[in-house]
């Protein structure tokens, strides 16, 4: 996942039916309900709450989070499939998906997809999360399922080759949390799990994480090991973020002045089968200066600070190119 390098853009057929579906309303009225939208997410409070109380809300909620979510989706899937080379997933399930945007981003990573599934609670994001998918190129987006339903650990586990819940764990009771992390892992071969990129996010899925070890996964990513955190707890936190260009509508929306935007965001990908797990990760930006590149690492020995200079040869090209959030190979010339 690259900061600056690598954009993750809406699949053209997507953005153009969500520019249609803005299209029918105000921009006035979309800004207003942006605002509140805003607010809310900002103070983490249910977004599906009564303040999707219009299709023009809806809209707005579509316009100013489906972007950045699918962003955010999109690079953490990618470097799960990276991690597992032969993981080809036929079916997903995507809990509390809102209008959709993980069934696109996963559809895009994985073209062995053929059934797609999204459950929302909303029956509004669930009409435009469907009028969105109608022209999708994806067949496994086109001819998805959507249902209407809540999160609820006492109903039968969600069984697909992946189950996503992307922005979700935070708008529930702290209390019901480990229950649905073990209810959404019962029958997944794959669970992503994605939060804010805030120290709250953070430490919701570090809790996640450690549950999901203990039930017996095995981490795909970011982690690079199965052991204790050893990011100091309330400290600093895990995160990472994508770059999303911003069409013309959407900077209104935003009121946003510049072309692209970074979605920060946490996360934790478990598999039921060994993945190809990274040497270490790059957890900062790393710091560039002539000759020498600096590395803020977390790998199985814990944290660490790796500098890599010229003389370390493929190492410090492969340093020079390197990003925020990479996999960092462990390279034997560097001590």
């Amino acid at each position: 996942m690259r900061e600056s390098s690598i954009v993750s853009a809406l699949p053209e057929t997507l953005r153009s039916a969500l520019d249609e579906e803005l299209g029918k309303y105000p921009q006035n009225r979309l800004t207003q309900s942006v605002e509140r939208l805003s607010t809310r997410y900002r103070e983490n409070a249910p977004a599906s709450a009564p303040i999707l109380s219009s299709e023009a809300d809806i809209a707005a909620y579509a316009g100013y989070r489906m972007p950045a979510t699918y962003a955010a989706v999109h690079a953490v899937l990618a470097e799960a499939a990276l991690r597992t080379p032969g993981f080809a997933p036929r079916t997903q399930i995507d809990i509390g998906g809102g209008t959709g945007a993980a069934i696109w981003a996963a559809a895009d990573v994985w073209p062995t997809l053929e059934e797609s599934t999204v459950v929302e609670q909303v029956t509004g994001a669930i009409a435009l999360g469907r009028r969105l998918a109608e022209n999708a190129g994806d067949k496994a987006v086109r001819g998805s399922i959507w249902r209407r339903g809540l999160i609820d650990p006492a109903a039968p586990a969600p069984e697909a080759d992946l189950v996503t819940l992307s922005y979700v764990l935070g708008e529930l009771p702290e209390a019901r949390r480990a229950d649905t992390v073990r209810w959404l892992s019962a029958k997944a071969s794959m669970l992503v799990l994605i939060e804010p990129g805030t120290p709250a996010g953070y430490e919701r899925i570090v809790a996640a994480r450690d549950q999901l070890v203990e039930l017996g996964l095995s981490l795909v990513a970011p982690c690079p090991h199965e052991g204790v955190c050893p990011i100091p707890r309330g400290k600093d936190w895990c995160h990472f973020s994508a770059r999303l260009p911003r069409t013309g509508l959407h900077r209104q929306l935003k009121s946003g002045t510049l072309g692209f935007e970074d979605e920060k965001f946490s996360y934790v990908v478990a598999s039921r089968t060994a993945p190809d797990r990274a040497d270490a990760r790059i957890l900062r930006h790393p710091a560039k200066r002539k000759g020498m590149v600096s590395l803020s690492l977390c790998a199985e020995s814990g944290l660490t600070e790796k500098i890599v200079t010229k003389r370390h040869g493929p190492a410090y090209r492969a340093a020079r190119d390197a990003e925020w959030g990479d996999a960092w190979p462990g390279h034997s010339t560097v001590d």
